[in-house]
Parts: C-alpha cells; structure tokens; sequence
C-alpha cells in the first residue's frame, strides 16, 4: 500500500545528493573568494596547481564514474 505525503529510499538519497552538491557549491564559492583575496607569495603556483587537482578530482566524483 502507497501512502501520500511520503518518499521512497531513492528519492530520499537524490534529494540528499542534490543537497551535498548544492551545499559544496556554496562552500566552493566561500573559499574561492577567501582564496582569491589571500597573498600566497612564492607558493602561488602550488596553490593555482592544488585547487586545480581538487576541481577536477570533485568533478570526477560527481560523474561517478
């Protein structure tokens, strides 16, 4: 028997996703600007290098390949 006003277990794990990605974005968006207005001096380049290794390795795990 189905019931009204309920959510199975898939939907509850897409909602949820759904949720983790749109609260990573906005996490994302935080550091990126506290990042951007931070001097890193001579470490620059390991920083830019770093930050592009995460944005890809997150990207990969949201494919979820």
């Amino acid at each position: 028997m189905q019931y009204a006003y309920r959510f199975d277990k898939e939907t509850l794990l897409k909602i949820s996703k759904g949720a983790l990605i749109a609260g990573g974005a906005a996490v994302i968006v935080y550091a990126l600007q506290a990042l951007s207005q931070t001097d890193f001096g001579s470490y620059t380049p390991a920083v830019v290098a770093i930050c592009g290794i995460l944005i890809n390795v997150a990207k990969e795990f949201i494919k979820g390949e």
